[in-house]
């Protein structure tokens, strides 16, 4: 998943404004105790990333 895409789908999910804020601000444990944003800088792939944060958010699977 290209990370152009991720953020795409997250501003679907949850709003442009709400979307930025969560990579910028939200700690997901499952991402080893970073956020979004730190998680994509350190090279973890986008499709990792956006699986964790539906995980942590209860995405419905139809959404995923």
């Amino acid at each position: 998943m290209r990370i152009t895409v991720f953020r795409r789908l997250m501003a679907e999910e949850f709003g442009a404004v709400r979307a930025e804020m969560l990579a910028r601000d939200h700690v997901l444990s499952g991402l080893g105790g970073r956020t979004v944003e730190q998680a994509l800088a350190a090279g973890t792939p986008a499709k990792e990333v956006w699986q964790e944060v539906c995980a942590a958010f209860e995405v419905p699977a139809e959404r995923r």
